[in-house]
């Protein structure tokens, strides 16, 4: 009997220890289930952090337009009705269901394309050609004598074109809608040419230039009138601004029968006969556009910093300044209209900077334009797209 005792009181601690060792292994099963549950919470967050928040969330593929790869998709511009295709051998306008209607042989090494309203014109980036366009067709293609650094097109389709030139800092070549040369004026004095811009009417273009020639950097604004009379087109030289700040003017806009002359951080207008700086803390300026009367700037504070919006009246009053992202991917505007894609975000504001619509969508945007019926034809990673 006391052996048996004995023998069943030493066997009690065993029948202890096992629930011991099974408690200590649940209890480790359901950590590591909590740990990869954490972790699968964090990542579905992230994954949907973009779309949090608008209005509407729109998957694209599922929009109007047609499917692509990426790498087709960076060759599409959208403008009028449908998109521009443009590849190094040829320009091909496009229906949004991806029908061609027309299309050019060209030989560019580096094509860029550029629009504005009706016109777009596509110009080899350090080459020796540019082509202006319709909807409809090619309006001309025109080769250069030096290489072509920068095309930009008026409301008429007047077309500026910044080339270089070894006799001088570089010429600005004025061309109608017929390809015919207006005026080639070449920049002697006041530095290479960097910009040029046409007011709303096309009766001026300002062009900016930076004098390097001196111990310090020399930035001018030159305006040239342009009058029509029945012998043709005529541009004349009409006034000469510049400040004493080294700095450079890379964007020019009209508004408001003012021009806003844009550094990388700062915002000079021309108004009453003089150049001055604007009292504005922008400290990295990346897109300005017009909308209606008003301008539309975006900005951050600095690099890796989040991208702000701002929008200035004719007074340069403030109306609107907030935080919209990370990543701006496009821009686009039409009448009192702006439409910003960041990360993956579509904002549509009205000229006063009030939000009208708010998406979110499934793929990164490319470009982006307004088309008929308030519409946004998108180029995304995955095709081309419409938004209502």
């Amino acid at each position: 009997m006391m052996e048996q005792e004995e023998k069943h009181n030493i066997s009690k601690p065993r029948s202890n220890r096992k629930p011991g060792r099974s408690l200590t292994v649940v209890v480790m099963f359901f950590t590591a289930i909590l740990l990869l549950c954490l972790v699968l919470l964090f990542w579905v967050s992230r994954r949907i952090d973009s779309l949090s928040g608008a209005d509407t969330q729109i998957k694209l593929s599922g929009q109007g337009g047609f499917s692509c790869e990426y790498s087709e998709a960076q060759k599409l511009y959208p403008f009028g009705e449908g998109v521009l295709k443009v590849t190094n051998e040829r320009i091909s306008y496009l229906t949004l269901s991806g029908n061609e209607v027309y299309s050019a042989d060209i030989s560019y090494q580096n094509p860029q394309c550029v629009s504005y309203g009706v016109y777009s014109a596509v110009f080899d980036l350090n080459g020796y050609s540019f082509s202006v366009l319709t909807q409809d067709k090619l309006l001309f293609t025109v080769p250069t004598e030096n290489q072509v650094k920068a095309v930009t097109i008026s409301s008429t389709g007047l077309t500026a074109v910044i080339t270089d030139n070894g006799d001088s800092y570089g010429d600005v070549i004025l061309y109608d809608t017929a390809g015919n040369m207006i005026s080639d004026w070449s920049s002697y004095n006041s530095g290479y040419p960097i910009c040029c811009s046409f007011n709303d009417s096309s009766d001026e273009l300002a062009i900016s230039t930076l004098n390097t020639s001196g111990a310090v950097l020399v930035p001018y604004i030159r305006l040239f009138s342009i009058t029509s009379a029945d012998d043709g087109v005529h541009v004349a030289d009409k006034s000469i601004y510049t400040t004493e700040d080294s700095t450079l003017f890379s964007s020019m806009y009209y508004c408001n029968n003012k021009l806003y002359c844009f550094t990388a951080n700062s915002v000079y207008q021309i108004e009453n006969d003089s150049l001055s700086q604007i009292n504005f803390d922008f400290s990295a300026i990346s897109h300005v556009d017009k909308v209606g009367n008003r301008l539309f700037i975006a900005y951050s504070d600095g690099v890796s910093q989040l991208n702000k919006l701002a929008v200035i009246d004719s007074s340069n009053t403030v109306l609107y300044n907030s935080d919209i992202g990370s990543v701006i991917n496009a821009v686009s505007v039409t009448g009192d209209t702006y439409a910003i894609s960041v990360d993956k975000r579509v904002f549509i504001y009205n000229s006063n900077g009030t939000v009208t619509n708010d998406f979110s969508v499934d793929e990164d945007i490319i470009r982006m334009n307004f088309i008929s019926g308030n519409k946004l034809c998108v180029v995304s990673t995955g095709g081309v797209h419409t938004l209502n």
